[in-house]
């Protein structure tokens, strides 16, 4: 069985663009994520507000986060994908999220096959409304939990790479140990 997080490449054009695996599709109030031991995907909650995801969610594939998961991307697709479809996407930006205390970057990006958001190439480009759903989005999702999160303005692409460079440098590191220590 090929597992999504580790036998997937995340492409040859890094760090603008790579593949991603989708956990959930936009207009979800389910958060599926990825189970790290068997690559499947699994129910983590029903949302507890009355929001939906704002884009298809997911993950660049051989990537580690600094929350010891793989690196999360948002991607701008006119269509709602299924969970664990690979969509080709380019980075046009970054939301940070901070999150019991770490950074929980967000890479946003677009699908390179949707002629309706293909032609951008950086966050300043993108409606102002997306991004302000997009960010109300991460302020509101967690609150009726009782958990409280700081959202960050979107930064550019520009500012995306390093850590999308970050993250798979933090894998690589990370699979040559064996992943000791990140709950793999």
């Amino acid at each position: 069985m090929i597992h999504p997080w580790h036998d997937v490449t995340p492409g040859d054009k890094l760090p603008q663009e790579f593949q991603t695996i989708i956990e959930i599709p936009f207009g979800s109030s389910v958060k599926y994520e990825l189970d790290k031991t068997s690559g499947l995907i699994k129910l983590d909650r029903v949302l507890y507000s009355a929001v939906y995801y704002p884009a298809n969610y997911g993950f660049i594939p051989q990537t580690l986060a600094e929350d010891d998961d793989p690196l999360d991307v948002l991607v701008f697709c006119q269509e709602t994908v299924v969970p664990l479809t690979i969509i080709q996407a380019r980075c046009v930006g970054i939301m940070t999220m901070i999150d019991g205390g770490k950074n929980d970057h967000k890479i946003i990006a677009v699908a390179t096959k949707d002629p309706e958001f293909n032609s951008y190439k950086d966050i300043s480009e993108m409606p102002d409304h997306r991004m302000l759903m997009l960010r109300r989005f991460f302020q509101d999702y967690k609150q009726l939990e009782g958990k409280a999160v700081e959202v960050e303005e979107a930064e550019s692409a520009k500012k995306a790479y390093g850590v999308i460079e970050e993250a798979l440098l933090r894998y690589s590191e990370e699979r040559r140990r064996g992943f000791k220590g990140v709950g793999v």
